[in-house]
């Protein structure tokens, strides 16, 4: 009888965050990607041609702060004790 409740208790699927690690993993996602879409652009079509909108405000240093918040949003995600609610 023993040897059927450790079978069952294997199944279970024991994840090792929980629903609020899982949360706070998916917005640091958010963050890098939203830094990462808003370095795109400001190239130039033709090399002779230079832009300097590669220098913008948002390329330089917005989206790197995002960035790093996202990766520190990550950190905490992942050092959130699961048990703590």
């Amino acid at each position: 009888m023993g040897e059927k409740k450790r079978k069952e208790a294997a199944k279970q699927a024991n994840f090792i965050f929980s629903k609020k690690n899982y949360r706070f993993m998916l917005i640091g996602i958010g963050f890098i990607a939203l830094g990462f879409i808003l370095m795109i652009g400001g190239g130039s079509d033709d090399p002779n041609v230079f832009n300097p909108e590669i220098y913008s405000w948002r390329r330089i240093r917005l989206a790197p702060a995002l960035i790093l918040i996202g990766f520190g949003i990550e950190i905490y995600a992942i050092l959130l004790n699961p048990k703590s609610n």
